[in-house]
């Protein structure tokens, strides 16, 4: 049974890769060109590509929201669902995606992308990647080839993820070269234009009003210090999961009578830790009813681990705390493009007790100028303009 089982595996995984070649080599190019013929560009239509979620992320939010008003484009949006959709269901999601791309001047993502890398997009469309994250945090792309997290260097090399690309937005030049290594980029289509959603935190009425509706959510938050935990998932994209490592009851008897504890867990994360009903004046998990733009905005205080989410934090200028429990084993996993230690512009803690002691101390352990080191070093470019600067690029 054994030889049996591992040849039937065997097989089963040289039809996937037969499909996955047919599907990316053969059939969705052919239907592209086919889509193509006698179908001109429009010159003001502009495809918003969502990868993976049923709306469009907030990487691209604001950008659609600011084109939309100035009324001279055609938007369409095409969302693919990858990694949470199979078969047919896919299929008629990348069918539905290349019809609107054929004819569109401009497509614009936010992340890797293998649809929109195998296709021969024709000459008239730009491709801009607006990415989702800021800075250059934890590795990705071609940066994690033959590491746990990531895959070949020759299934890279086959099946890029990060090709057609005319312009890649990043925040500062500082990393430029990251995202070159990672997308496999020669020089000059990654820009340091600066990232789209940032402008919303320069805008003060928005930064207001998130706060407010912080508060409308959970009125227990209004005259008490705001703690806002963001962790990054761990695993695999399709089943990943959320750091389990606070005891909110401990944090509720200890801080609930100065501070809020408000969580926020990665989009990718189906099934996050749940917090007990009884501790609801002090801690919520606000993944689902706030954005994370509406979180950053309200908080006094950031605890993260390993999440992009601190680059833009830090334009704020306010305490961070890195709770890096699992540091070695993450860094084996995935790896980082600066030293960690060196890189966090904030107390690193791997324990409960050292995460508690240091909130404790935060206004004495706080330093500002570390804070605005970092901003001015990864987030550069990043002044409020950023999107006006990116549409101009749009020609």
């Amino acid at each position: 049974m054994g030889v049996i089982r591992t040849i039937k595996k065997a097989i089963i995984k040289r039809l996937k890769l037969i499909y996955k070649h047919y599907r990316y080599k053969i059939y969705f190019p052919r239907l592209y060109r086919e889509y193509c013929k006698d179908n001109p560009v429009h010159e003001n239509k502009i495809l918003f590509l969502e990868m993976r979620f049923d709306k469009l992320s907030n990487s691209m939010e604001h950008m659609y929201h600011v084109m939309e008003e100035s009324g001279k484009y055609e938007l369409a949006e095409a969302h693919l669902h990858f990694n949470f959709s199979r078969g047919r269901e896919f299929t008629e999601n990348v069918k539905h995606m290349i019809k609107e791309l054929a004819n569109s001047k401009c497509v614009i993502l936010d992340e890797a992308s293998i649809v929109l890398s195998c296709l021969p997009l024709r000459e008239e469309t730009m491709a801009i990647n607006l990415w989702h994250g800021c800075g250059a945090f934890k590795k990705f792309g071609r940066s994690t080839a033959e590491l746990k997290f990531g895959a070949s260097a020759a299934t890279l090399d086959k099946y890029p993820n990060y090709g057609n690309l005319d312009v890649v937005t990043v925040s500062s030049p500082e990393v430029i070269w990251a995202y070159e290594e990672a997308m496999n980029l020669p020089k000059g289509i990654v820009q340091a234009t600066g990232i789209s959603r940032t402008d919303l935190f320069y805008d003060e009425e928005f930064v207001n009003s998130r706060k407010e509706k912080l508060y409308e959510v959970m009125p227990e938050a209004r005259g008490r210090k705001v703690i806002l935990y963001a962790p990054t998932f761990r695993g695999h994209v399709a089943s990943a999961t959320s750091p389990d490592e606070i005891d909110f009851y401990r944090f509720a008897k200890e801080l609930g009578d100065e501070y809020v504890l408000v969580c926020k867990h990665h989009p990718f994360v189906k099934c996050p830790p749940e917090i007990p009903e009884e501790l609801s004046s002090f801690a919520r998990d606000l993944t689902q009813e706030l954005t994370i733009e509406d979180l950053l905005c309200s908080a006094d205080i950031c605890i993260s681990d390993y999440s992009s989410l601190i680059f833009e934090y830090s334009l704020f200028e306010k305490p961070m705390i890195f709770y890096a429990y699992d540091y070695e084993d993450y860094c084996d996993w995935r790896g980082f493009y600066y030293d960690y230690f060196d890189l966090t512009p904030g107390p690193v803690v791997k324990t409960q007790d050292e995460l508690l002691d240091t909130i404790h101390h935060i206004d004495e352990r706080f330093d500002r100028q570390q804070v605005i080191d970092f901003k001015n070093k990864f987030m550069g470019s990043c002044n409020g303009h950023a999107t006006e600067r990116i549409i101009s690029m749009i020609k």
